[in-house]
């Protein structure tokens, strides 16, 4: 008997590379001893889970779960609003800014027009393409893992609808100075939307992350993605935002499921976006064990890219990156293996707490 038949273009998307340790829900005593947990720092998650008064929120919650969540997520929406000065029409909230970046690729993209994004990034942008029709076009990073933005602005074409600048870039950590960006705006033609991809902006130090929100202001075609699964510690709700033009906003909400965005999901981030207190505290520490890990690394030979985000994208050099990844995982260790990013003989290394990164080293100088 034959199986059901799918279309060609599911065959073409890659899987995304998912860590391999969210089925683990108990100890790990091979490594360390009844009673100590796995080290998770493959997925660039913050050590530190939700604010009190997030948790408080969610518990208010709960009662009303017999109902849909609000359509519109106007309370996340306004709080947005609030926090960036844009209206709330030019606020659109997705699950995750994933949803908003497959949304953007369903209502831009199609059968000959084409798609420009740096490589290695993102392992979400691959799907856009084969989901679409789409032509991709992948322009390598420079030397030191940065967006080639003069390289990148000379693909763009009559037929490229689409560009993605991922800034701070995953899985290189390496970001380029909002200066930069609003050159390559200017110097793109106004029918190609550029999606800039801020996942981890609060990270870097090269900007405010206010900057990019003028940016928005000034080019009718950016829309800037951003998350609250990364420095607000809320990746098991999932819920992110885009800022950009009015249009762009009705555009995903036409082609998106009706309440993608569940109501734990836009009252946590509603109420997480109003402690910038703690988004601050956060990025201090992280910073902290940036400079460990990574000055660490350094004089085990290990050197990493510049990093501008809660991870590192280090260089394995000789050694083999599959002995490396599996050792530190018997270890009780887990971090991302780069090939599967795009990177073959790198890692990329979540900053963990003190603990957790010291538990990383201690387990790689037993490898090496």
């Amino acid at each position: 008997m034959s199986g059901i038949e799918f279309n060609s273009r599911v065959g073409a998307m890659p899987p995304y590379p998912v860590a391999a340790t969210y089925a683990f829900d108990g100890d790990h005593p091979v490594a360390f001893g009844k009673g100590h947990r796995l080290v998770k720092l493959a997925s660039n998650e913050t050590p530190w889970g939700p604010p009190a008064a997030v948790v408080g929120a969610l518990q208010g919650q709960l009662e009303t779960l017999n109902r849909y969540p609000d359509p519109a997520k106007s309370l996340l929406r306004g709080r947005i609003a609030d926090r960036t000065g844009l209206p709330m029409e030019r606020i659109a909230v997705g699950n995750g800014s994933c949803e908003l970046l497959l949304c953007a690729g369903e209502a831009l993209l199609e059968p000959g027009a084409e798609l420009v994004y740096a490589w290695p990034s993102f392992s979400m942008y691959p799907h856009l393409a084969p989901a679409s029709g789409a032509r991709e076009v992948r322009v390598p990073l420079d030397a030191e893992g940065r967006h080639d933005l003069v390289a990148m602005a000379h693909e763009v074409t009559a037929a490229t609808r689409l560009v993605i600048v991922c800034n701070p870039n995953n899985p290189t950590a390496t970001a380029l100075p909002v200066a930069e960006i609003d050159a390559f705006l200017a110097s793109l033609p106004r029918h190609v939307a550029v999606i800039l991809d801020e996942a981890y902006v609060e990270f870097s130090t090269l900007q405010d992350p206010d900057d990019t929100v003028d940016l928005v202001r000034r080019h009718p075609n950016l829309v800037v993605l951003r998350t609250f699964s990364k420095v607000y510690g809320l990746c098991g709700l999932r819920a992110g935002y885009a800022l950009g033009s009015e249009s762009f906003r009705s555009a995903v909400d036409r082609v998106r499921q009706p309440f993608s965005v569940n109501a734990l999901a836009q009252v946590a981030a509603a109420e997480a976006i109003r402690h910038q207190d703690e988004v601050e505290r956060r990025v201090e520490q992280n910073i902290v064990e940036r400079i460990h890990v990574t000055e660490e690394l350094a004089e085990r030979g290990l050197p990493c890219s510049e990093s501008e985000a809660n991870f590192c994208w280090v260089d394995l050099g000789d050694r083999r990156e599959d002995v490396i990844v599996s050792g530190l995982a018997e270890r009780g260790v887990i971090v991302r293996a780069g090939e599967a990013l795009g990177g073959e003989g790198r890692l990329r290394v979540t900053f963990g707490s003190r603990h957790e990164n010291d538990a990383f080293l201690n387990a790689l100088d037993q490898l090496l």
